[in-house]
């Protein structure tokens, strides 16, 4: 029953029916601003156009239902916010036909199936934070805003802390459980931390969640500073020793090894006003163990402009580069196989997106990868794409109502 209907039916009790008409709108008005809810689907069509092992275009697919609910106002837990994030991945598989080793697209997935990729609740502590559940570790750590327009899959985390862990570590798109404390150290500076499942899975994972923690956890933490300049400086570590990729023991089995890593984030507006035409540059490092993973570690860099055209508001351009550095193991083993190892795998890539309704965005895509699979034989790959993402308008004024 709406608030119009309830007022006609007690119509004989006119300042009565006032009263609870306006208690019960603001009631539903109040529950309606807690939830805050959005959908968005995603379409990708991308080919090699040169130097793939096949010129076929893969079309792949995401469709992404995220929900976020204020518990201290739909049920007094004040300060406590319950998130929910489920995705569902389809299409072909475009990077069997580029055939490179970090990807050309963030959205291809190995395994197509309905996922529910985070669920965590998040309770403030004064100043500090405390989440605990499934979580996105490249959610808040190792990350850069200005990087977030760009497709391919390094951009995201760098490759040597994303090729780590049994099934990768709780990124897309598998999380893992976790608990993460977020704190401020001073006006400009926080310091974050999490403690992660070592093995990620989710529901829609074949096992689903793992909550043994057999494998050990992976340890991260980050120190942030936030100001003209934008620094993280972060640190990571499994728990139990991951396998060497190359070396193994008497037995012939894999010797453990610690894994471990570093990394620094840094990003700044170069030019221009935040309202209007600006170009914000970010740029990444980061270094591994060398014995865990393929990469010692590799770099990304790049430039985000918004507002490229005066009367496209809306309308971004991003150009970036990156490389993911191999190991000595890794060069070893790709020598073992007839490979012509070369020391790293790097590639540019440079997109336009424009807003070109209220809820359609469209986005094409250039890439060009020197050395793919870390092969120095192969032509240089040439990657042509088109993204498009549908976003149902004022999803968020509809939720609860």
């Amino acid at each position: 029953m709406n608030a119009h209907n309830f007022r006609r039916s007690v119509a004989p009790w006119p300042c009565a029916a006032a009263v609870l008409s306006y208690g019960a709108f603001s009631a539903r008005e109040s529950k309606a601003e807690a939830i805050d809810a959005s959908i968005t689907y995603i379409a990708d069509l991308v080919s090699p156009v040169r130097g793939g092992i096949g010129n076929d275009a893969g079309l792949l697919d995401d469709l992404d239902f995220r929900a976020t609910l204020d518990l201290g106002a739909l049920a007094g837990v004040h300060g406590t916010t319950l998130f929910a994030h489920v995705l569902n991945n389809d299409g072909q598989r475009p990077n069997d036909v580029a055939a490179t080793l970090q990807g050309i697209d963030n959205i291809e997935v190995a395994q197509h199936r309905l996922r529910l990729y985070e669920l965590w609740v998040e309770r403030a502590i004064g100043d500090a934070s405390l989440r605990a559940g499934l979580y996105d570790l490249n959610s808040e750590f190792y990350t850069n805003e200005a990087a977030g327009l760009l497709i391919a899959p390094a951009f995201g985390i760098g490759s040597e802390l994303a090729a780590t862990g049994v099934n990768g570590p709780s990124i897309f798109p598998s999380t893992a459980l976790a608990l993460r404390l977020t704190t401020p150290i001073s006006e400009h500076s926080t310091l974050k931390a999490a403690v992660l499942n070592a093995r990620a899975g989710v529901l829609g994972d074949p096992g689903g969640v793992d909550t043994s923690f057999d494998g050990g956890a992976l340890l991260i933490a980050e120190w942030s500073w936030s100001g003209v300049t934008q620094i993280g400086v972060g640190a990571w570590r499994y728990t139990q020793r991951q396998d060497d990729i190359r070396t193994t023991n008497g037995a012939g089995q894999p010797n453990g090894r610690v894994a471990n890593g570093i990394y620094l984030t840094a990003e700044r507006r170069v030019w221009g006003e935040e309202d209007g035409r600006n170009a914000t540059a970010f740029v990444r490092l980061g270094v591994s163990d060398g014995d865990t993973t393929p990469y010692s570690g590799g770099w990304q860099a790049g430039v985000l402009i918004d507002h490229l055209l005066v009367n496209r508001p809306d309308s971004q351009l991003s150009l970036g580069a990156y490389q993911g550095r191999f190991d000595p193991k890794q060069r070893s083993n790709m020598r073992d196989i007839g490979i012509s190892a070369a020391t790293a795998e790097t590639g540019i890539e440079l997109t336009y997106s424009d807003q070109v309704s209220p809820w359609l965005r469209l986005q094409p895509d250039v890439q060009f990868v020197l050395n793919p699979a870390g092969d120095r034989d192969r032509e240089a790959l040439w990657i042509a794409g088109l993204r498009l993402a549908i976003t149902p308008h004022a999803q968020s004024d509809q939720t609860g109502t």
